[in-house]
């Protein structure tokens, strides 16, 4: 294990040394962190005041304290998969400049040099998304805070679940990439497209049917939705008590994606950790038959 503890050092010190793969990583955040802050938040305050029945007062704080849970949402459901693909692509950089070649020739067991990647993209993802995470809980502070100790735990683990997910997602679609071209290629990809097709950056009930029932089949949706409710779950009892109808209260959590419906059957938050978790263990068991077959040729 030492040699995989000093591979792991290595990959982890390499990631933060490498400004362009750091800067990269922490694009997505920030450009999605001014946007929402500069533009969409105003937007979204907007939409949410306007389909609120004119008969009913609500406090812009409890308004403000929804969107930025929004805001965060759907920032770190993002930053979580394209973080751990930007950390991941250290492998993909030594199969591209021949070092992974130096490693194999070397007594460095194949195993242990996939385990070594593997690890150090959960760190280096961890370090960043962990940061982003508490970012965002500062800006929901100032914004309105609405959060109980629970949610803010619950959040975390949501976090912890997406970096997972993210990173056995990015380890087995990295495995095939061999160059710095497609490095680029498929950076470009999941930075622009992964948020849609998630729910972060529109709600699944703005795409058409049968869009919503695609979506619907991919683990990152059941993320983005256990992020939504612990992030706007504060804010949304609070709008409750203060006199909004269960069905408007329905139907505000269901354009927030907070409720998702698998052919019109509710999904129980139960069953998003389920999804979740199932999706990550196939993901690795994906992942080490794909670096054993490549030994066994």
């Amino acid at each position: 294990m030492s040699t995989c503890n000093k591979l792991v050092k290595r990959n982890v010190k390499l990631f933060f040394k490498d400004k362009g793969m750091l800067f990269t990583s922490l694009i997505t955040p920030i450009i999605l962190l001014v946007l929402y802050a500069t533009f969409l938040s105003n937007v979204y305050h907007d939409s949410f005041t306007e389909s609120m029945p004119n008969s009913i007062n609500i406090s812009k704080t409890v308004i403000d304290g929804i969107v930025a849970g929004q805001l965060m949402s759907s920032l770190l459901a993002v930053s979580c998969v394209t973080v751990a693909f930007s950390s991941n692509f250290l492998m993909v950089q030594d199969k591209a400049n021949g070092t992974i070649k130096d490693f194999k020739t070397s007594s460095v067991k194949s195993s242990i040099l996939s385990l070594s990647y593997y690890i150090a993209t959960l760190i280096s993802t961890f370090v960043i998304c962990v940061l982003a995470t508490c970012a965002c809980l500062v800006y929901v502070y100032i914004k309105g805070w609405y959060m109980s100790s629970s949610d803010v735990i619950m959040l975390f683990i949501d976090v912890v679940l997406l970096i997972l997910f993210g990173t056995a997602l990015s380890s087995v679609i990295n495995f095939f990439l061999t160059t710095q071209g497609q490095i680029t290629a498929v950076g470009t990809m999941v930075g622009a497209g992964y948020g849609f097709i998630c729910g972060a950056y529109m709600p699944i009930s703005s795409f058409s049917e049968g869009i919503q029932k695609i979506i619907m089949f991919l683990p990152g949706t059941y993320g983005t939705s256990l992020i939504r409710n612990h992030s706007m779950n504060g804010a949304l009892d609070e709008l409750n008590s203060q006199g909004i109808p269960n069905t408007i209260m329905t139907s505000i959590k269901d354009v927030l994606d907070c409720e998702l419906y698998f052919f019109d059957n509710k999904v129980e938050m139960t069953t998003k950790y389920l999804i979740l978790c199932i999706t990550i263990i196939l993901l690795l068991i994906i992942y080490i038959l794909l670096n054993k077959f490549k030994k066994s040729n």
